[in-house]
């Protein structure tokens, strides 16, 4: 069964349901005013060109779903839509209205009123039946649409009233947004024969949150470059010094199993380290793969960086997820940086997998020079896992009780 897509079904005069993925970060700081600031609106700009096509094909009305935070199925002033509604509005120059909860008594009465064409519906996670799956749930948010819509790749490997169990009530009616088709092509281009040499980088700081992905990759790749705080079990696996790098001694033996695997020839781990003796400490250079007993590492050295950009310049593929280092911090900062450029220099297809990797790209201002940036981090290693995900499997599928 084809998944349809939001382009391929009839929209004037529908109410259309449709779920976002609106978890934005906010600064620390708050405005003038003392309200939130959204630090970066990506999520809610890559939804606005499935809701203006909606506007443009005259639904009647869009009643817009989304989840923000972890409040744990309680109401909190904090974590209310509110800023993403006055995002919305001012980007679409439209009223937005938002509603008190999403289960709202007047929501109904609303929507015959026809005052506005923008409904947004408070945070779904104030409710526990969202996280919960809970069918009943689902069947309230799907009494205020004709259609069901998901744009929330995002959250689309939850299975959540909103993404999952909402499916149940829209057997011919539920369509994917123009986001989550961007996403799924751009992913398919990873999973299904990717065009080679294919390159891989992974990042971060556990291998037990990414051994699905390595052992997925590991076929596929020609390279798979490991860097970052998860390159430290592998090495100690082979007999290196670490020094008092993160490591745990679960990732060493999931390290050991993957070295020890048929494909461990295509692994490439740093050659030398910056290190420090604390996170805040001076950098300093570790010209080796062994790390000293008081050191931690914290970056890769200058001939790593040379190494990974040899290989990322053969590929005509390239994934990445993950920094190469503690780069929040300028002293430790400059290999995640090196990838982003040689991903930007890449005339390959490149495609970044959320996370830390995206925040590295976008403040090195080289986001216009990847092919693609996924709004989900999560979502985007388990599509890679999988081949899909529940959300994406129920709208194309359905969903039985």
């Amino acid at each position: 069964m084809a998944l349809k897509f939001v382009d391929e079904i009839e929209l004037q005069g529908k109410r259309v349901i449709a779920r976002f993925d609106f978890n934005v970060p906010f600064k620390k700081t708050r405005g003038p005013s003392g309200e939130r600031v959204i630090s970066d609106p990506t999520r809610i700009e890559s939804s606005l060109e499935t809701i203006k096509y909606l506007l443009d094909q005259g639904v009647k009305t869009i009643i817009v779903m989304s989840h923000l935070g972890r409040p744990k199925g309680k109401a909190s002033k904090d974590l209310s839509l509110e800023p993403v509604g006055k995002y919305l509005a001012d980007s679409l120059d439209t009223d937005v209205i938002l509603t008190e909860s999403c289960l709202d008594l007047n929501i109904k009465t609303l929507l015959d009123l026809n005052t506005s064409r923008i409904v947004l519906l408070e945070n779904l996670r104030f409710h526990p039946e969202e996280e919960e799956n809970d069918f009943e749930f689902a069947r309230r948010l799907a009494s205020y649409g004709d259609i069901y819509l998901n744009d929330a790749f995002g959250a689309a490997h939850r299975k959540h009233a909103s993404t999952h169990a909402i499916n149940h009530y829209f057997k011919s009616n539920s369509v994917g947004g123009f986001l989550l088709k961007k996403e799924i092509l751009a992913l398919e281009k990873v999973t299904e024969k990717p065009k080679g040499p294919f390159m891989a980088i992974l990042g971060g700081a556990k291998v037990s949150d990414k051994i699905q992905i390595i052992e997925k990759l590991l076929p596929l790749v020609e390279r798979l470059l490991i860097g970052g705080a998860m390159a430290y079990p592998f090495l100690k696996a082979q007999g290196h010094s670490i020094g008092k790098s993160l490591c745990s001694d679960g990732d060493i033996k999931l390290a050991e199993k993957i070295l020890g695997g048929p494909q461990k020839q295509k692994i490439t781990l740093p050659q030398d380290h910056i290190v420090s003796e604390q996170l805040d400490g001076a950098p300093e250079v570790s010209d080796s793969l062994d790390i000293e007993d008081n050191k931690i590492g914290l970056d890769i050295g200058e001939r790593t960086i040379s190494l990974f950009k040899k290989e990322l310049k053969k590929a005509n593929t390239i994934f990445w997820n993950g920094p190469m280092g503690l780069f929040e911090n300028k002293s430790f900062s400059k290999g995640t940086f090196e990838i982003a450029s040689a991903l930007s220099e890449s005339e390959g297809f490149t495609l970044i997998g959320g996370g830390d990797s995206v925040a590295a790209v976008k403040e090195a201002k080289l986001e216009s020079l990847i092919s693609h940036i996924s709004t989900g981090g999560g979502a985007s290693l388990e599509f890679i896992e999988k081949g899909s995900l529940p959300g994406i499997q129920a709208l194309k599928f359905g969903v039985t009780l």
